[in-house]
């Protein structure tokens, strides 16, 4: 398959001023987002945010209330459209009687030129579960299954709310690998994850969304440039509400045995840090994460 370079990324996914209500709870407040092909785009936010609701409208199973809402240059509710989509939603009611295989080929006879269900079962990490029930497998086996569904269609746009949830480290590792492929071939992907480290690694571009609304928009690497500052972790005896009080800390915590310190000028207070204690070590002079950046962001939009 050829590869999408940054000169021809096409939007395949778009919400343009899109507003949503639940009763008096306007769960989207004028959102626009674009999904381009071949990258990975991260929704984060709290509970409540309206990452569901969003991608509730770009699955086609809710309704457009105002504004527009377009997947591969149609309507998400068209079954033409909706055919080159692969979701993997927090909520899956799959036969629990029927065996992994089924499920696999009976999605998969669902589109026009699905992947090969060996393929699929490869990609998924589902081998050796071939045979087994969907009922006897672990929360995290079944997630396997459903990520399985969402991709045996070689979709164009795939869909994925919080989906490593339940997942072991190698499963984990699997799921990274097998996105960052897809994006390579060109897929356009839309995660949503609480694990923010998650979002870091794989995210081209992340999107912040809190109460209905996108309060910043940007690479990784941006959102955590925006923010500034640096990390000091150590382990230290000193107080740490005296060292909150020091010159250029932002704030400071207690991690077990470790203090963490948030600086805009990490060598005052590496400084500071040694002259107080001597004894101090495992030092380390850390860049800012995005956990940290969206922290700062959740704080200036409240």
């Amino acid at each position: 398959m050829a590869l999408i370079t940054p000169s021809n990324h096409p939007v395949l996914a778009r919400l343009t001023g899109v507003r949503h209500r639940y009763g008096a709870v306007e769960a989207l407040a004028n959102v626009s987002i674009d999904v381009n092909a071949g990258e990975v785009l991260a929704l984060l936010g709290p509970n409540g945010a309206g990452k569901t609701t969003a991608l509730g409208l770009l699955t086609g199973l809710l309704a457009v209330q105002e504004g527009q809402v377009e997947l591969c240059g149609g309507d998400p509710r068209n079954s033409e459209c909706r055919s080159q989509l692969g979701a993997m939603l927090q909520e899956a009611r799959l036969p629990e009687t029927l065996r992994v295989h089924e499920l696999v080929r009976n999605f998969s006879a669902y589109y026009p030129a699905p992947r090969p269900i060996e393929e699929t079962m490869s990609l998924a990490g589902l081998e050796g579960l071939e045979s087994r029930r969907y009922d006897a497998l672990s929360g995290g086996q079944q997630r396997r299954v459903q990520f399985a569904l969402a991709i045996c269609g070689r979709p164009r746009v795939v869909l994925v709310d919080e989906p490593t949830a339940g997942l072991d480290v190698e499963a984990r590792r699997i799921f990274w690998g097998v996105l960052r492929q897809m994006r390579e071939e060109g897929v356009a992907l839309v995660l949503t994850t609480h694990y923010l480290e998650e979002a870091d690694a794989l995210a081209d571009r992340v999107v912040v969304m809190q109460k209905g609304r996108v309060i910043a928009e940007g690479t990784p690497m941006a959102l955590k440039a925006r923010q500034g500052g640096t990390r000091i972790r150590c382990l230290s005896s000193l107080d740490s509400a005296e060292v909150a009080t020091g010159p250029s800390v932002r704030s400071v915590q207690r991690e077990g045995a470790y203090l963490v310190i948030d600086s805009a000028v990490p060598e005052a207070v590496v400084r500071e840090l040694l002259a107080h204690d001597l004894a101090l070590s495992a030092l380390e002079v850390l860049p800012r994460r995005l956990e940290d950046a969206f922290i700062d962001l959740m704080q200036e939009a409240a």
